[in-house]
Parts: C-alpha cells; sequence; structure tokens
C-alpha cells in the first residue's frame, strides 16, 4: 500500500478532507501534518497519523510564514513516529520548506508533489517581491516530481511561464460515493411551479465583497422577488463587518457552514442558482480557477451563474449550461436574473441535470488512478533521475 505524507497549511479545509478521501478510495495510506486555523476546530480526518503543526491565521501571509520557520525547527523530532512515506504532497508553497526539510532526514529522498491550487499574489507582482517570491517558488520544486493543479487556466497563464514540474490538473470535483443522493432543482420539484422568489446560493469560500454588494443591491431591487442563501465560510478580513451587513439586508441570510459532502445534496437542492462569480484577486486567481462551488452546485442542481472570460465560464459553455454573464452591474442582473421564472429555471436545471455526473463528481476509479499516479513515482527510474 503506497504511503503518503500529506503537508497542509490548513488541516480544516474541506478540500484537504477530500483529497485524503481520494487517496484513501485510491489505496493509499495517509498521515497529515499541518496547521489549524485560530478559529477552527480539531478536523475529523480519515487518516494514520496526524500531527499539528502549530496555530496560524487567515490572510496573514507574514505569520504562516513564522509559524513554518517555527516548525521547521522541531518538524523532524515531530514526524519520527509517522516514518518515511512513499511520497511526500506539499499542498501550497508555505508546505515545500517543510517537505524539503524532512526529505534530506531521510535516508532515502521520497518523491515530492507540490499542490499548488491557487495562484497568491504575491506570486503575480512584476515588482522584486514577485521575482523573490517566483524564485524561492522555483527553488523549491527544482527536485519536484510532480505538480498537481486544479485548472488548466494555472498552467496557461502561470506554469507554462514561469516554469514547474511536470504537471497533471486535478479538478476540484466532489467526493461522491456510488449510491449517494443527489440533490434536484426546486424549480423541477416544485408543484405547481410558481415565479418567485428565486434563491441565489453563494456557497462556500466567501471572500468577494464586490458580490456581496452586488447581490445585496439586486436582491432589494428585486423586492422579495429574489432572495440571496449564503453559506460556508466567509473572510472576515474582506469584509469591513460581514454578519452586521448580511442582518440588515432584509432579502439576504446568511446560513452558516455546512460539512462537505454530507450536506451538499441538500444545501443546493433549496436554490435555483448557484453563484460562481468570484472577484478575489480579480483578473489573476479568480479569473483563472475551477472553484469547489461550480462542481458541488451542478451535481447537485443548481443552475450556476459565471462570468464571461474565466475558465469557469469556459466549463459551463463547454457543457452547455448555465448562466453567463458580461458584468454583474445592477441593470445586468435584473435583465439576466431579475426576469427568469421557475418554468424557464427548469429547463436550464433539466440541462445541467442532464450532464453526465462525472464531470462534476470524482469516482472509485478516478481515485485509484490517481494513487497510481502518484505510485508511479516511487519507480526506480524515477528515483534515478532525480539522483543524477
Amino acid at each position: 500500500m503506497l504511503k503518503v505524507l500529506y503537508l497542509v497549511p490548513n488541516l480544516a479545509d474541506a478540500a484537504v478532507a477530500r483529497r485524503i478521501h481520494m487517496m484513501r478510495a485510491g489505496g493509499a495510506e495517509v498521515a497529515i501534518a499541518g496547521f489549524r486555523r485560530a478559529d477552527a476546530a480539531p478536523p475529523d480526518l480519515d487518516v494514520v497519523n496526524y500531527v499539528e503543526l502549530g496555530e496560524t491565521f487567515d490572510a496573514r501571509f507574514g505569520q504562516r510564514i513564522t509559524a513554518v520557520v517555527r516548525a521547521l525547527g522541531s518538524i523532524v523530532r515531530r514526524l519520527r513516529p509517522v516514518g518515511m512515506p512513499d511520497v511526500v504532497i506539499a499542498r501550497n508553497l508555505e508546505m515545500l520548506p517543510l517537505a524539503q526539510r524532512l526529505r534530506a532526514s531521510w535516508p532515502a529522498r521520497p518523491p515530492l508533489v507540490y499542490e499548488c491550487l491557487d495562484i497568491h499574489r504575491l506570486l503575480l507582482r512584476e515588482d522584486v517581491i514577485g521575482r523573490a517570491m517566483r524564485g524561492t517558488e522555483q527553488h523549491l520544486t527544482r527536485n519536484a516530481a510532480l505538480l498537481l493543479t486544479s485548472s488548466p487556466a494555472f498552467l496557461r497563464n502561470y506554469f507554462d511561464i514561469h516554469g514547474a514540474p511536470p504537471a497533471v490538473v486535478v479538478e476540484n470535483k466532489v467526493f461522491f460515493e456510488a449510491g449517494a443522493p443527489r440533490g434536484s432543482n426546486p424549480a423541477l420539484t416544485s408543484e405547481p411551479a410558481t415565479d418567485g422568489p428565486i434563491r441565489i446560493g453563494w456557497f462556500g469560500a466567501l471572500r468577494c465583497r464586490k458580490s456581496l454588494d452586488a447581490l445585496a443591491r439586486f436582491a432589494n431591487a428585486m423586492d422579495g422577488k429574489v432572495e440571496i442563501v449564503l453559506r460556508g465560510r466567509p473572510a472576515l478580513t474582506e469584509f469591513p463587518d460581514f454578519h452586521g451587513f448580511v442582518a440588515t439586508q432584509p432579502h439576504m441570510r446568511f446560513e452558516g457552514p455546512y460539512r462537505n459532502p454530507q450536506d451538499l445534496a441538500d444545501i443546493y437542492s433549496t436554490v435555483h442558482l448557484a453563484w460562481a462569480i468570484d472577484f478575489f484577486e480579480e483578473g489573476l486567481n479568480s479569473q483563472w480557477l475551477l472553484p469547489n462551488r461550480i462542481y458541488e452546485g451542478c451535481l447537485h442542481g443548481a443552475v450556476p451563474v459565471a462570468l464571461a472570460g474565466t475558465e469557469t465560464a469556459a466549463l459551463v459553455e463547454r457543457h452547455g449550461i448555465g448562466i453567463v454573464l458580461p458584468n454583474i452591474s445592477e441593470t445586468t442582473l435584473f435583465d439576466r436574473l431579475g426576469t427568469l421564472t421557475t418554468v424557464r429555471i427548469g429547463g436550464l436545471a433539466r440541462a445541467v441535470a442532464a450532464v453526465d455526473e462525472g464531470h462534476f463528481a470524482c469516482n472509485a476509479a478516478e481515485c485509484r488512478m490517481f494513487v497510481d499516479r502518484l505510485q508511479a513515482l516511487t519507480a526506480p527510474d524515477q528515483t534515478l533521475r532525480e539522483a543524477a
């Protein structure tokens, strides 16, 4: 059985749990070490070993780097009981120094995999700071055997330009066990069909102030014909007063965090449309990424709403589904969303439901293929190439 050590910057990240499930379903044994966010409870992860390296805070990159530097001095001792793995996966740039420190301490150096699912804005700067960050990344990945990323746009717009190890795109699909229930759009299940209110769900990592403001204005202008439902974890550093603002909005409500994937079918079945627009790091990372919510929403019946010119829009257009907006002005939202009826949404929802679920969900065969790809890195010829 392949033994994987997974180094992560946020142990409570739902995407971390999904990757662990994927590796476990593919036949790997997983140990994990990483940092816990200050406001998060210890996660329940399906791993053979779990090691906390310290506490970090959202949106405080300097503090996170300081925590990594501190962990460098103790990580070998703290991971000694775990033993040497067959493969080390470092999720995000800040975990690479810890991975290299561990590899240097073992008698043999297991293959290193760099997992990068977001391009941090510091890496995209054109000044000395940006060049230094990119140089650091290239130095730390110089002997990495593989790059894991989640969108082909990250390769086209960043890694193919600045250099990277051999890459594989593993989309942010939902880890979906065979036979698990799928959600259904309320426009297809309500009898009889009505003309409102239309519910728009914005779920997951809530970090875009432009989206929050635009959705609030739109809902207010529609005067009860549209409701905005927010769920997930708001990045409070991005909003002056997220909870206070939402509390004052008569047609917007925040319903708290949810379990992923256990609650996905239920929460997406309550909304007609899934907001998949994000201006966080506008024009860069937000334009290139394929967010979790696009897979979650489509799998469970919600009609996706995307922004033209983004990789998300390219995905929904490729499948012939959803609504692609040129912008999120109040006029555009009224013209494109405010005129929708549940009958029209029903037609859009049927198109989403007709797409093969394999485009949005990760099945057992994909999990095995993923682990086989990791296993291939341990082949003798791969090890010899690095030694050379």
